[in-house]
């Protein structure tokens, strides 16, 4: 502003000495002013240039920060999302992984129980065994000394084969369970028993 004014002043001057027709020494000071003012205009001029070449480029600076900051905090909100998916992820399979071990827990119970079971009836069954075994061995010795005959215990189901060792001649046993009655076969088996003792 003063700048201004020195020139309003210096224009006034010059104005007045044309007007007025006076001495040169008068004309020099103006114009020494005018030279004064018109470096300190200049000097003002580039230090106002240079400032704002500061103030665009501090502007600049800030812009391009604050962009930054705003990818960065775009790049933050990303990640978060990222983080919180595989975090509603995780707890999803913790919870199908829980349900899937208490289902596995109910099952070994299950298990248990029945381990319990089956040894109790094997416990049982072998007390069964230690007197059936022996019993139906003797019965099985028994028939074979009493009916004299090796059964063929490979033949195909539905067939009864054997050899009875009778007093004279061994004969073979061939019969069809199939189409012959189990009357007709207990006969035909108790008819080869000899009777005489």
């Amino acid at each position: 502003m003063a700048a201004f004014r020195d020139m309003e002043e210096l224009c006034q001057g010059l104005l007045s000495l044309l007007g007025a027709n006076h001495a040169e020494a008068q004309q020099r000071r103006l114009l020494g002013r005018y030279r004064q003012m018109m470096e300190r205009l200049l000097e003002t001029q580039s230090s106002v240039e240079q400032q704002l070449r500061e103030i665009l480029e501090a502007e600049k600076d800030v812009a391009q920060n604050l962009l930054d900051a705003k990818e960065q905090a775009c790049q933050g909100v990303a990640e978060l999302q990222q983080i919180e998916a595989k975090l509603q992820k995780a707890s999803e399979e913790d919870t199908h992984l829980k349900a899937s071990l208490l289902q596995l827990a109910r099952e070994l119970e299950d298990l248990k129980e029945i381990e319990a079971d089956l040894e109790k009836q094997e416990k049982e069954t072998d007390e069964d065994t230690t007197v059936t075994i022996p019993a139906a061995v003797y019965v099985a010795q028994l028939y074979h000394r009493i009916s004299k005959i090796e059964w063929d215990y490979e033949c195909e189901p539905g067939m009864i084969k054997g050899i009875h060792c009778g007093p004279s001649v061994a004969q073979p046993i061939h019969l069809d369970s199939t189409q012959l009655s189990k009357k007709f076969i207990s006969d035909y088996l108790w008819g080869l028993v000899d009777t005489a003792w």
